[in-house]
């Protein structure tokens, strides 16, 4: 092991987890923000052309982009939950092995889902939950995001990687130049350009390209692994690690796609008012809940090289800190998205009939918000630690498990009340279950811990 990762070994193992979690989180809180506040800015942007339709249409590709953001999350979740506890185990070759399999992988996996979207594109779109009236801009708005599939899902590698390897300051500045580019080009290729919705579609892919190659001009600095085409050893073992890992990243990314369609299709009936008022509150709880997932992800490496090097006290420590602090934040959003729940969707999309909607489904989910802590503290737990079942079910269960039978079924109890609703339940539904997962995890570590003190007794070193 080099001097820069002995170094970095060293601080994530000895520093106070509380401050190392909180130089952890400012980083990727940063990045996940600005992720959102770039997915929101096509939202807003195709909103000012004060088309209903074509802010639907753009709701509609969201599944798409959660299928492809699943592909990087997935190889780059089930590789960088490897190499932090490589790291910690002072395994330093076989993370670099890992490193570059998770993201050549990623990166052909791009490359066939671009291929197969571009052949069938148009019964993709009617898949997805178009209709004629969106069609038209749904597929302008996919076309140009499957060109960018490719180095979409490599990218999220590259950052994952770099995250948990507890560089979040390089990842955080590749998303954000990203972000700053995207939001400059979205009213330049949409109103200038007159590309309308394909427009926000290419100002969104040229913006991953260029954070793309930030992200990996940072794959050489700050002691972080290099990607290097010598070491992609497309093993059996290195996948079993990666689908380990990756799964629950892959079923909640994948699930939340397949959420996203049924809400499409649950509120069709209601006209594309509803659909684009699901749209955008679905696109505010995603700007809110990048808090909660950019903290989380600060105390992701710290999880994995504490648990990697049996210190498990220091896992405990660190995640009761970040439920109890992100519990605190959340009901103060809570508290502001319900009172100015009205003016806030209202920004999106001047239609009275959308803002009605989204005003009561937001509130709706802020009622429920602050349930979110402990339901993804204990899922990022879960993961990182190699728990992959128990991670995969609290990774379903929010979008997938309960939130699915959920959104079918309430709509026909109560109309478009039901619509509105299904997220709180589904949310109420998971904390519950994620109760006892989670304790049960830390159960098992202070057994753990109380087992390697009484070995450490019997076998004193000499």
């Amino acid at each position: 092991m080099d001097n820069a990762q002995e170094q970095k070994f060293q601080r994530m193992t000895q520093t106070p987890v509380k401050k190392l979690v909180c130089q952890l989180a400012v980083p990727t809180i940063i990045s996940m923000l600005v992720t959102s506040f770039y997915n929101m800015a096509d939202t807003f942007f195709v909103g000012m052309l004060q088309n209903a339709s074509a802010t639907a249409g753009v709701g509609i590709v969201y599944p798409l982009m959660a299928i492809i953001q699943a592909v990087g999350f997935f190889f780059g979740h089930g590789s960088g939950n490897y190499i932090s506890r490589a790291l910690g185990a002072h395994d330093n070759e076989d993370a670099q092995k890992m490193a570059a399999t998770g993201f050549f992988s990623a990166l052909i996996a791009g490359f066939v889902i671009m291929a197969v979207g571009l052949i069938g594109l148009n019964p993709l779109s009617y898949m997805l939950g178009a209709t004629e009236t969106t069609l038209p801009y749904v597929r302008d708005y996919m076309r140009f995001i499957l060109i960018g599939a490719p180095y979409m899902t490599a990218s999220l590698v590259l950052n994952n990687q770099m995250r948990y390897q507890a560089n979040a300051i390089y990842a955080m500045l590749g998303i954000v130049s990203g972000a700053v580019i995207n939001i400059g080009l979205d009213p330049l290729l949409i109103f200038t350009f007159d590309m309308g919705v394909g427009g926000a579609a290419l100002a969104t892919i040229i913006s991953q390209f260029v954070g793309f190659i930030l992200l990996w001009i940072g794959t050489h600095r700050g002691g972080t692994i290099t990607i290097r085409l010598k070491n992609f050893h497309p093993t059996p073992r290195h996948y079993l690690t990666i689908l380990n890992g990756g799964t629950p990243s892959l079923l909640r990314q994948g699930l939340g796609s397949v959420a996203t369609i049924c809400l499409t299709f649950a509120a069709r009936p209601y006209g594309d008012v509803a659909i684009a008022g699901m749209t955008i509150v679905a696109r505010i709880m995603q700007f809110a809940n990048s808090c909660l997932i950019g903290f989380g992800q600060g105390f992701q490496p710290v999880c994995g090289f504490n648990y990697g090097a049996k210190l498990y006290a220091r896992v405990r420590k660190a995640f009761w800190f970040c439920v109890r602090l992100s519990t605190v934040v959340l009901i103060g959003l809570a508290i502001v998205g319900a009172v100015l729940a009205h003016p806030i969707v209202a920004i999106f999309l001047d239609d009275a009939d959308v803002i009605r909607i989204g005003t009561d489904a937001l509130r709706w989910q802020c009622l429920t918000f602050p349930f979110a802590a402990w339901t993804t503290m204990c899922n990022m737990m879960t993961q990182t630690t190699g728990k992959a079942v128990r991670a995969s079910f609290l990774a379903m269960a929010r979008q997938g498990l309960f939130f699915v039978p959920t959104v079918l079924i309430m709509p026909q109890l109560l109309g478009l009340l039901g619509v509105e609703i299904s997220q709180s339940i589904a949310d109420v539904i998971s904390f519950a279950f994620a109760i006892p997962i989670g304790l049960s995890l830390l159960n098992e570590m202070k057994r753990d811990e109380a087992a390697l003190a009484a070995d450490s007794s019997a076998h004193p070193a000499a």
